[in-house]
């Protein structure tokens, strides 16, 4: 069972109605043409993460991320989230992304969100908590060449446009010289890449394949980080 037009409507009319009420009303359509097509990916993308990267698994109960947001520190208080989202993370380390993952095995992984003309794959490590940031500037710092040659790599340069600038400082952090080498890289704070995708590749029956493909191509960047954090790459499950 794939995504289809119907789990895009169901979206959309979650972004006009983002109520209980509203949502109540609609859950059984929710559970069938989103929840349950999600579980299906994840459980799809496991298999296929176990041909090229065998470290990195989906869990339907863990890989999915819920439907509810989290209001309690945020002024809007709409209930629901209007994208529906998985994350495939290191075996070893944690499901957690980004600050969140504070102290928890920390880890880089693959991405994937469908949404009404917000689809979106992604691979590598949101924000990382400060510990692990510090880890891998140092790391970077220490092997330029190497991360260089990762960041650019032509295939990754041309499907994504490299390494996401949305958090990038102005100046190189402190610690490090401000002319160093890598300045550059250094001033990320997160080292992610990704690309959007047409409702028609998210709702579509390829879109295992489609993943697959851009998955491979950002796993240097994502066995990279996880080797600099400890969590090593398997050659099987």
């Amino acid at each position: 069972m794939a995504f289809s037009t119907a789990t895009l409507t169901f979206l959309r009319g979650l972004k006009r109605h983002n109520d209980r009420a509203w949502f109540e009303a609609h859950r059984a359509v929710y559970e069938a043409d989103v929840k349950q097509p999600m579980r299906e990916l994840i459980e799809e993308m496991d298999v296929r993460l176990t041909r090229f990267a065998p470290e990195i698994i989906g869990e339907p109960k863990r890989s999915m991320f819920r439907i509810y947001r989290d209001i309690r520190f945020s002024p809007d208080k709409s209930p629901y989230k209007t994208h529906a989202s998985c994350w495939f993370y290191h075996r070893d380390g944690s499901r957690a992304v980004g600050r969140e993952a504070e102290g928890e095995g920390a880890g880089a992984g693959f991405y994937f969100q469908i949404a009404p003309g917000d689809s979106f794959v992604g691979g590598g490590m949101w924000m990382p908590p400060r510990d692990a940031l510090l880890k891998l500037r140092e790391a970077i710092a220490d092997d330029p060449t190497r991360f260089t040659k990762i960041a650019t790599d032509r295939r990754l340069v041309r499907r994504f446009g490299g390494l996401s600038d949305e958090a990038v400082l102005r100046r190189v952090p402190r610690g490090f010289a401000p002319d160093h080498a890598a300045a550059r890289w250094l001033k990320f704070q997160s080292f992610v890449t990704g690309r959007p995708l047409t409702d028609a590749q998210a709702a579509g029956p390829r879109l295992p394949a489609v993943l697959e493909a851009d998955f491979r191509l950002m796993l240097p960047l994502v066995r990279w980080i996880n080797g600099v954090l400890g969590l090593r790459p398997a050659e099987r499950r």
